[in-house]
């Protein structure tokens, strides 16, 4: 029994919501770009008329789901679908366990952490602490980058199966998704996995260190990364190696109160 209406030639799969087509292409083209664009630029590359995407847009705006860009014409998504991403039963689970370690963490060393999960072949933050240190550095929730270009997003790869892995990708570019399969990239999930963490000098900002350790769900494989960006400072050294201590241990507490 479906709750889906039936066509006149009996194929469900052909039943279709033109409208609801034409929302979801102008979100779909919006992320996939990543980048403002006009009403008149999204019209052109959805190969329809300005008219009908405009009110497709004024919806969308209404709704909370596209924002304008500051001083521009040029539209953008807003924060509602990832809000709307980690509301959702599992990305519930997921910030509501490990938010308050990370905040443990953050309050006996310090040091801001992020929590950082993969969609779409991208890194996502979820969630951050502020730490009590006079300087750091803190990125905005739904902030994220290519997976294969962010450390975070490298270590959480290196803890997956090879189906897990390639399914997390999917979405990826044709160039990103060769370096998937290159066995420099293979070598350096070897080495995370070795290490159980990563250490390294980020791949965004200079003069931070990024220390990012997994928290491994009950089915082996990392559902996020913890990840602490250290910033090097002048006449201030950081003890690496008690934030590493730390962070592992926080991570194997957030992990252990995972269920599947």
């Amino acid at each position: 029994m479906s709750d889906l209406p039936d066509t006149e030639n009996g194929d469900k799969s052909s039943y279709a919501a033109p409208a609801l087509e034409k929302g979801l292409d102008i979100l779909e083209l919006l992320a996939e770009v990543g980048e403002p664009l006009s009403t008149r630029e999204i019209a052109e590359r959805l190969a329809r008329s300005k008219s009908e995407i405009f009110r497709m847009v004024f919806v969308l705006q209404q709704r909370g789901y596209l924002a304008r860009e500051a001083g521009t014409d040029r539209l953008e998504l807003s924060r509602r679908l990832f809000d709307l991403g980690i509301r959702t039963p599992a990305g519930r689970q997921l910030t509501s366990i490990v938010l308050p370690v990370m905040e443990r963490f953050s309050e006996a060393s310090g040091q801001v952490a992020h929590l950082v999960v993969l969609s779409r072949a991208q890194t996502v933050v979820l969630a951050t602490t502020s730490g009590h240190l006079d300087a750091s550095v803190i990125v905005r929730p739904g902030y994220g980058r290519p997976a294969l270009d962010a450390n975070s997003g490298l270590l959480i790869l290196a803890f997956q199966s090879k189906s897990r892995r390639d399914a997390l990708m999917r979405e990826a570019s044709e160039a990103d998704k060769r370096r998937l399969e290159a066995a420099e990239t293979e070598r350096i999930f070897a080495d995370i996995r070795a290490l159980g963490h990563r250490v390294a000098a980020s791949r965004d900002i200079m003069a931070v260190t990024d220390i990012a350790c997994p928290v491994i769900g009950p089915g082996g494989h990392a559902e996020a990364a913890i990840l602490v960006p250290c910033l090097q400072r002048h006449g201030i050294a950081t003890d690496e190696e008690a934030i590493l201590k730390a962070l592992k241990a926080s991570c194997a507490e957030a992990g252990s109160q995972l269920s599947l």
